[in-house]
């Protein structure tokens, strides 16, 4: 099936690593299909090149990372967030999504209402969106708020690391993240605001399924992430 995967402009992934590979057209790469997927086991790929763009400020981290269609199977997943294959074969560059922090940004707060519906951070959303209150001031209010349950940075990542087992303390989370995008956006801190807002997503994600107390898809993701594309004009089918 058709999958996307993000390497280095070189063609590289986990480069100077002991599971480094070098991908190009027509290129393969098979992993043991054993153990977790964050482990050498699995291939990791995206199922949308929207979610490759938007996930790899936390997942791979390259630098003006390629974007390349391949052919796999999916053996494992983690949600929408990613997926994992025993074997994948890239095949042609694609053109990676362009997203603005106002992409990102858009996206992470409509994730975490999904999660959290707390008043004040709704009212602080609905205007966030709506473009009426932007400032960062307000955003840093809606974070403190999330705040207010004692959430913080060491606190986000053990729910991240545990699969968030509480789905309140995955859905505080999400929130606190989507406002802290906000707030670094406004600081003109594009790299944090990219960062907080991939982590607002994995947030409601985990939010999602610890709510229905199975490991389930969280399958707002994609949907969100199509929905957001479509109002802000952003291309994503482009050939190169």
């Amino acid at each position: 099936m058709k999958l996307y995967k993000l390497t280095t402009q070189e063609g590289y992934t986990r480069k100077g690593e002991e599971n480094e590979c070098l991908w190009g057209e027509g290129i393969s790469h098979t992993g043991t299909g054993e153990g977790e997927l964050c482990g050498p086991g699995w291939i990791h790929a995206y199922e949308h090149p929207l979610l490759a763009a938007l996930f790899n400020p936390i997942h791979a981290v390259i630098s003006s990372p390629i974007l390349w269609e391949c052919d796999g199977e999916i053996s494992l997943r983690d949600g929408e967030l990613k997926i994992g294959c025993k074997t994948l074969t890239t095949i042609r560059q694609i053109a990676l999504p362009e997203l603005s922090i106002e992409f990102r940004i858009c996206f992470a707060i409509k994730c975490a209402m999904k999660v959290y519906s707390a008043p004040a951070f709704a009212i602080w959303a609905e205007d966030w969106l709506s473009g009426k209150d932007r400032s960062a001031r307000a955003a840093h209010a809606a974070a403190r708020a999330a705040d207010a349950a004692d959430v913080a940075d060491a606190a986000l990542a053990a729910f991240a690391a545990a699969h968030a087992a509480d789905a309140a303390d995955a859905a505080l989370a999400a929130a606190h993240a989507a406002a802290r995008a906000a707030h670094a956006a406004d600081a003109a801190r594009v790299a944090d605001a990219a960062t907080y807002a991939a982590d607002a997503v994995s947030y409601a994600a985990y939010a999602a399924r610890a709510a229905y107390a199975a490991r389930v898809a969280a399958p707002f993701i994609l949907a969100i992430a199509l929905e957001t594309a479509a109002e802000l004009g952003v291309e994503v089918w482009q050939s190169i």
